[in-house]
């Protein structure tokens, strides 16, 4: 049950501020407040979706594409494309999922390690 009083519908409504790279009728990216790697990125989708499992389950397949077709973009924007990048989708307490948002982390701008 998707919980309205959580911080990225609160973004999504102008409620709370963030510093947003692009966004469009399916998307809104934008700096992660607390980054973990040199590029941070967040994209949550506009949808109510708690995670990804819901995501893909419950959204359209439209909605699905355009939706990781803003993925894309937002690491074309971010100038990661061409160096790599890995995107990160956390599902439930034990991943470390923080807020029941559908949403992808976008990580780059250095060398990642390959163990999680």
């Amino acid at each position: 049950m998707y919980n309205k009083d959580n911080v990225f519908y609160k973004i999504l409504n102008s409620e709370l501020s963030a510093k947003v790279i692009y966004e469009n009728d399916c998307a809104l990216a934008f700096y992660d407040i607390n980054p973990r790697k040199k590029i941070h990125a967040l994209v949550i989708t506009r949808g109510l979706y708690t995670n990804f499992s819901d995501f893909v389950s419950q959204a359209s397949p439209q909605e699905v594409k355009d939706f990781f077709d803003t993925v894309a973009k937002v690491a074309d924007i971010l100038g990661v494309s061409q160096t790599g990048y890995r995107i990160l989708s956390n599902i439930g307490s034990d991943s470390g999922q923080e807020v029941e948002h559908f949403h992808v982390h976008i990580l780059g701008g250095e060398k990642l390690s390959v163990s999680l």
